[in-house]
């Protein structure tokens, strides 16, 4: 039965390779995140390593808030970097200077814009080198206060020489350099997203404030001490606001931090491959079923001739396997390709990656073969076992056709089971309190997963209905051939119902995300117009906070009649890492309305050094009523106690301010390094101008007009959409493949009704208009159920979420869009087989067997 089965496979060449694309998407979707992520990591985990290839040990000030931006951390003396290179147990030590923040050393370009979204600085000791991740490529270090390197990848980018002047902002200050050689880090010579700047150790320790200390001390044990023993020697030297560390334990940490975000976007991607995998499953359920009905004389032939009903399954589950393997293969390959495309994608979004060798793990191809052939067969199992059920006698008959199953005389029982209890999982989650996150998360799934099944075997009982409303426009401009068409859609239902269901999959989750995305952009508008009013607001590019002293330079700007600004950080309150912000009491209420639950305006007249005012939701979270005392620990270590003298209520999406806001004064004497989230100002017209000039020569600082800002404030969000439309038109892309199949399969089929067709008078262009027409009608039966079952989804969601104000809006644009590609859809599906009917021999299909 393997030879027939191979054989049969070998005779149906096209439909295999179509069933195969729908196999080789979705694999390539899984496959091409492994080795993404997977060369993502390796890339970083090699940075990493090489960071502390030559340390043995690390001294470092404590991260007690590890999502703080703002460098606050506790920094190494000078003298204690003496002290251990006196102990026996060090070889050598040194000191670097290597700014924590994000955007430390900015390279200006001609157009006064930073060339990389993030910045590294660094010190190079050149007594030390062994303690620095950078390796010179070109030219040599930089020597004294006028002379940097830079990395290499920026460089070739940038077009600089060896010699050439290049400006980097530190602090807010833009510097004038001569570039002195470039770079490696570790064995790159590009961080893709940011770029590197090295100067020699006293120059870096001027330009950053750190005369006489160092962010970080790397040792090197003698021979003979281990890692261990040599932090343990060290430790009673180091104080109680740093910290020591094996340099293997700070490279893990340091990749941990990386795994975790990497984890994040692996299983994002993943859902997407997940998704295109199951409405393949729907092509190849659908395809073999159609062949398998095609084929009942030959199956009976097998049976005729002693074939065993096992041995005619194995024989459908064979072509399954070898396709599935095929395909899978194929997708492991072309995950290449689409690792690429994601590494593009996320270029195109502003985060470009480090340059890397990519890499295929063993378990991305143990998982893309496993997933790809074992979907398949799961698919084939039900058309398989539908093959066994031929009766021998069908070989001699005209017209043979399966029998039907026994579960079609049950399906619209079983489809209205399913979808209620759906339905119920769906209200659970909604209506049901007292539920964790989780609970109300894999509830939702559960639920979402049931209507997709419940709908699509309720499908083949809606056919007839739909066919008839959206059958409509075809009756009406294809004339006879727009109502054979309609006749064809409705004579198998099943068949019309799983080709419909493929593409109603991709439609209802595009649908789901139009709805809410344009729930949420309302959301967040509406929520900043509501606690804002300002003539211009400047916040932090790409969500980073600004150095305060540029939102005082933007004060002081000509033309400016009041301003105010918000300081922003991360704290520990009562042990939880908290957002707080720093206010002027006297300023923030002319721009910011608040809108108290407890207290008054006079509230911030009352602040003072100690007080602080809470979010509604953080108050009942922590139950905090005026009066109550905050426990707050600084990144620094510094700690202090706030008192609560008023709670207000901002809107639950888009919330300005942090959980807890403090006077701007307390704050910055609370952090070493204060910045804004915001600048809010009032000034003249001619005034805008100027404020706008002076925030493009910031690297951080964003300007926005106050009457744009709350549209300002969901351009990420358009991104992320768009980029989610992309991810989701992979499972569109395979349900036209499906609908592909199944009308070539349908043509095929009908070869000799087409011939009678043609015979009685039918024209070439009536033949393919019927085939386009009936294609068509399948993509908007899809797209009924799609769009409809979308919009409902998304209106369970809007309700589960009703606490945060989120609307329930219908965005008339999108949805039409997505009709139109459903018709487009239908129209390219039905190219090829369109062609093939209206090119039968008339002859040839009538003798036809």
């Amino acid at each position: 039965m393997i030879g027939v089965a191979l054989k049969g496979l070998a005779a149906r060449k096209v439909r295999a390779l179509l069933t195969a694309f729908a196999v080789v998407i979705g694999v390539a979707m899984v496959s091409g995140t492994f080795v993404l992520t997977d060369t993502m990591q390796k890339t970083f985990n090699g940075l990493f390593d090489a960071s502390f290839d030559k340390t043995d040990a690390v001294v470092s000030g404590k991260e007690v808030v590890k999502g703080s931006l703002s460098d606050n951390s506790a920094r190494v003396p000078e003298a204690l970097l003496n002290k251990l290179r006196a102990q026996p147990q060090v070889a050598a030590a040194g000191g670097t200077v290597s700014p924590p923040e994000a955007n430390a050393a900015d390279i200006l370009g001609s157009d006064g814009k930073k060339v990389a979204q993030e910045s590294v600085a660094a010190s190079i000791d050149r007594a030390n080198p062994q303690f620095s991740p950078l390796t010179l490529k070109t030219g040599t270090w930089a020597k004294g206060p006028g002379e940097v390197v830079v990395d290499a990848g920026t460089a070739a980018k940038e077009h600089y020489g060896l010699g050439d002047e290049v400006v980097v902002s530190t602090l807010g200050h833009a510097h004038r350099y001569r570039l002195a050689g470039t770079v490696k880090f570790g064995d790159s010579e590009s961080l893709g997203f940011a770029s590197v700047v090295a100067w020699d150790l006293p120059t870096a320790q001027k330009l950053f404030g750190r005369q006489g200390q160092f962010d970080v001390v790397s040792i090197a044990a003698r021979k003979g001490t281990s890692p261990a023993q040599l932090v343990r020697a060290v430790r009673p030297l180091v104080g109680s606001s740093l910290d020591v560390k094996t340099a293997d334990k700070q490279a893990a940490d340091n990749a941990d931090n990386l795994n975790s975000s990497l984890s994040m976007i692996r299983n994002f991607l993943l859902g997407f491959g997940a998704i295109a995998l199951l409405v393949g499953a729907f092509v190849i359920f659908n395809t073999l079923s159609i062949t398998v009905a095609q084929r009942t004389r030959e199956f009976a032939t097998l049976r005729t001739l002693g074939a065993s009903r096992r041995q005619v399954m194995r024989s459908v589950v064979i072509e399954g396997l070898v396709v599935g393997l095929l395909a899978s293969v194929t997708g492991l390959v072309a995950g290449l390709g689409i690792a690429k495309g994601l590494i593009l994608m996320f270029s195109a979004m502003g985060t470009d990656l480090p340059e890397a060798t990519t890499v295929l793990e063993t378990r991305t191809i143990i998982v893309s073969l496993v997933l790809g052939t074992g979907m398949t067969l799961l698919a084939s199992i039900l058309p398989a076992r539908r093959a066994t059920r031929v009766p021998p006698i069908a070989a001699v008959r005209e017209g043979s056709t399966l029998p039907p199953s026994r579960f079609a005389t049950h399906s619209l029982k079983a489809g209205v089971a399913v979808t209620a209890g759906a339905l119920a999982l769906v209200g659970t989650a909604v209506l049901a309190g007292g539920l964790s996150g989780a609970a109300v998360a894999l509830l939702l799934a559960l639920g979402v997963l049931g209507l997709f099944a419940g709908i699509a075997v309720l499908a083949p009982h809606l056919v007839k209905p739909l066919t008839s409303v959206v059958g409509w426009p075809a009756r009406r401009a294809g004339g006879v051939a727009g109502d054979l068409a309609g006749a064809n859609a409705v004579r198998n239902p099943r068949r019309t119902a799983s080709t419909a269901a493929a593409l109603m999959i991709g439609l209802t989750l595009v649908t789901v995300v139009a709805v809410l995305g344009a729930g949420l952009r309302s959301s967040v508008e509406s929520a900043v117009t509501k606690q804002l009013d300002a003539g211009y607001v400047v916040d932090g590019s790409d969500g980073m906070p600004f150095r305060a002293d540029e939102g005082d330079r933007l004060a002081r700007t000509p033309g400016v009649t009041s301003s105010s600004q918000v300081r922003s950080d991360k704290v520990l309150l009562a042990g939880e890492e908290e957002d707080i912000s720093g206010i002027d009491p006297k300023t923030i209420a002319h721009f910011y309305t608040f809108k108290w639950a407890k207290g008054s305006e006079q509230s911030l007249g009352r602040l003072d050094a100690d007080g602080a005012i809470v979010t509604k939701a953080y108050a009942n979270a922590k139950q905090l009523k005026l009066g109550s005392p905050l426990a707050l620990t600084t990144p620094s270590g510094t700690k202090r106690t706030l008192v609560v003298r008023g709670i207000y209520s901002p809107p639950k999406t888009s919330q300005l301010l942090g959980a807890v806001s403090m006077t701007q004064r307390a704050f910055d004497d609370a952090f070493t390094q204060s910045k804004n989230s915001f600048t809010f100002l009032d000034a003249t017209a001619a005034a805008g101008h100027r404020i706008e000039a002076a925030a493009k020569g910031m690297g951080d600082a964003k300007f926005h007009t106050g009457a744009a800002y709350a549209e300002d404030s969901t351009k990420d969000m358009t991104t992320f959409l768009a980029m989610l439309y992309v991810l989701l038109g992979f499972s569109i892309v395979v349900s036209l493949l499906g609908m592909v199949n199944t009308m070539v399969l349908s043509v095929f089929e009908r070869t000799r009704e087409i011939g009678m067709m043609r015979t009685i008078g039918m024209t070439r262009r009536q033949a393919r208009r019927m085939i386009r027409h009936e294609s068509v009608i399948t993509a908007l039966i899809g797209a009924t159920l799609g769009l409809g079952l979308g919009v409902f989804i998304a209106a369970l969601v809007t309700e589960a979420l009703s606490e945060y104000e989120l609307p329930l809006m219908i965005p008339l644009g999108p949805i039409t869009g997505f009709t139109v590609v459903a018709v487009l859809a239908g129209l390219a599906a039905a190219v090829v087989p369109a062609r093939r009917a209206s090119r039968l021999n008339v002859l040839d299909a009538l003798h036809y067997e």
